[in-house]
C-alpha cells in the first residue's frame, strides 16, 4: 500500500499532483490488517471459519502492539529516506507518537479483545463449553454484521456531502485501493494452493491479506485529524470501494472452487494426495507373497 500511496500521491508521476491527505489514507489504511469484513467474505466464499478466527485473533494483537508504529514510520520516516518531500507537509496537527493514535487503537480493538477473552474465560467456567459454543455465540454472532452496516452508515452520513461535491477524488482513491485488493487476494490465493492447502484455508488466508480494517483505519484519522479532514474522507471512501470489490472476488473463490483441483484435502489439511507411497504402503502383504 506504501508504494500505491508513492505512486498516485507523491507527485513523483506525471499528471498526478501531491495529495499528502491521501498519501496518509492509504498509510492508515494499508497499516490496519482486517478482522472483521474478512469473516463476512470468508464465509460468503466457503472458507475455513477456524482458520480465519485465528487470523483475526493475530490480526487484532499485532495492531494494537505495532499501528502506531507502521503509521509513524511509512508517513513520516520512510518517505525522506527515500528522497520524497514529507507527505504530511502542512498538516501540522499529525503526531502519531502522542497518545492520540495509541488511544483510538485501545479503545475500538483492545477493550473488545479483552472483553471477548474474559467472557469467554467467564462463560465456559460458569456455563460450560457446550453451552458458551452452542447458545452464546450463536446469540450474538448476528450482531456483528449489525454492528458493521451501523459504522458503514455513520461514515457516509458524515461524508455523504463531501463524497457528492468531489466524485473525481473518489475515483482517484478507487484506483490504488481497487489494485491493493485485487492483488493481494490472488498473489495470497496463489500461495496458499502453490503450498497446497486445501480449498477453505486458501480462501481464509486470501480474504484476510485483500481486506482492511476501515473502522481502525478512520476512527485513527478522525482522532488526528477531524471528522471534516481529507484524511477522514479518504477513509470513509475505503469501504465504497472495498464492498464491491471483495464481493467480486467471492465471486472469484468460488469459481476457482470449481475449478480447481483441490485433491480432496480436507478442511486445514494440505493436499498429499500426489506423494509417493511411504515404505509401509508399497511393501507387498502377506496373502500377496503367499
Amino acid at each position: 500500500m506504501f508504494g500505491l500511496a508513492v505512486v498516485f500521491f507523491s507527485g513523483l508521476v506525471p499528471g498526478l499532483p501531491a495529495r499528502p491527505e491521501f498519501f496518509l489514507r492509504l498509510v492508515f489504511i494499508g497499516m490496519a490488517r482486517c478482522i472483521a469484513m474478512m469473516l463476512v467474505w470468508n464465509e460468503l466464499a466457503e472458507g475455513s471459519t477456524e482458520y480465519v478466527t485465528g487470523l483475526v485473533a493475530f490480526n487484532s494483537l499485532f495492531q494494537i502492539i505495532t499501528y502506531g508504529v507502521h503509521v509513524w514510520f511509512f508517513g513520516l520516516v520512510l518517505p525522506p529516506l527515500l528522497g520524497l518531500e514529507t507527505p504530511v507537509a502542512g498538516i501540522k496537527t499529525f503526531n502519531v507518537t502522542s497518545i492520540q493514535v495509541p488511544q483510538a487503537i485501545a479503545i475500538l480493538l483492545g477493550i473488545p479483545f479483552v472483553g471477548g477473552v474474559l467472557t469467554r474465560y467467564v462463560g465456559t467456567r460458569a456455563k460450560g463449553e457446550e453451552w458458551y459454543d452452542e447458545t452464546l455465540v450463536p446469540t450474538v454472532d448476528p450482531l456483528t454484521l449489525v454492528a458493521l452496516l451501523s459504522t458503514v452508515v455513520v461514515m457516509f452520513a458524515t461524508q455523504a456531502k463531501n463524497i457528492v461535491a468531489a466524485p473525481s477524488d473518489v475515483l482517484l482513491i478507487a484506483v490504488p485501493l481497487t489494485i491493493y485488493f485485487v492483488v493481494m487476494f490472488f498473489v495470497s490465493f496463489g500461495m496458499g494452493k502453490g503450498i497446497t492447502a486445501d480449498y477453505s484455508t486458501t480462501t481464509a488466508i486470501g480474504f484476510t491479506a485483500a481486506s482492511d480494517n476501515f473502522e481502525l483505519a478512520i476512527a485513527a484519522a478522525v482522532v488526528v485529524f477531524g471528522v471534516g479532514s481529507g484524511v477522514a474522507f479518504t477513509t470513509v471512501v475505503g469501504p465504497l470501494i472495498e464492498v464491491p470489490v471483495l464481493l467480486a472476488l467471492v465471486s472469484v473463490a468460488l469459481y476457482f472452487q470449481r475449478k480447481f483441483d483441490w485433491g480432496g484435502a480436507t478442511t486445514g489439511q494440505l493436499n498429499t494426495s500426489s506423494a509417493p507411497p511411504s515404505a509401509e504402503e508399497d511393501r507387498p502383504t502377506d496373502q500377496a507373497t503367499r
